[in-house]
């Protein structure tokens, strides 16, 4: 497998992207870890850590967001998925307009046009027609938007449940096997 590009930008619910990087990197699977100005403001607010604890505890390669040189944006590098995680209003936005002026942005806009797996996981409530038309551009143009919203027929107890749900659709369509709860059966229901 090649690397996994994981961006966190400044929507609310930093921790899917941190849970994701230590998923990740638990497997072996080399993690470019890119983090928006925003994303460091959720990460530091809801997780109580930083970009720079998340790449030392995990042995995620951390990317400045700054360089769009950077190998996360090359359409040559053997990269086999962006996933955005959480993903902005704000991000979307510029992904549906096209522009990459950052490295999270630069790195999407380049899955795109490679036809790399780009995973957009938006954590907003209510959606603002703006994102729902950016959201349906993105799809069109061969994103998976999986909005953060944890199933309950799981019966999480946990929070860590709610996020571990999230995380194993985000693995199953980066095809990493898991083992992140329960699968459905259909057996279930009588």
């Amino acid at each position: 497998m090649g690397e996994i590009v994981v961006g966190i930008s400044g929507a609310s619910g930093a921790v899917y992207g941190k849970r994701l990087v230590e998923v990740l990197r638990a497997k072996d699977i080399e993690v470019r870890l890119v983090v928006t100005n925003a994303g460091e403001i959720t990460l530091k607010h809801e997780c109580d850590t930083t970009k720079e604890a998340i790449a030392k505890a995990t042995g995620a390669l951390l990317e400045d967001d700054a360089n769009i040189g950077a190998k996360s944006a090359s359409g040559s590098a053997n990269i086999d998925a962006v996933v955005l995680c959480p993903c902005s209003g704000t991000t979307m936005g510029k992904l549906g307009a096209g522009i990459g002026d950052n490295l999270i942005t630069r790195s999407a806009i380049v899955a795109l046009k490679e036809r790399r797996k780009l995973i957009i996981v938006p954590r907003e409530a209510p959606y603002a027609t703006v994102h729902l038309e950016n959201m349906l551009k993105l799809s069109q143009w061969g994103a998976v938007v999986i909005p953060a919203s944890p199933g309950f027929y799981n019966h999480p107890v946990t929070l860590d449940d709610m996020v571990d749900f999230v995380l194993a659709r985000i693995l199953d369509h980066i095809n990493v096997e898991h083992d992140l709860g329960k699968r459905w059966t259909g057996e279930e229901i009588e």
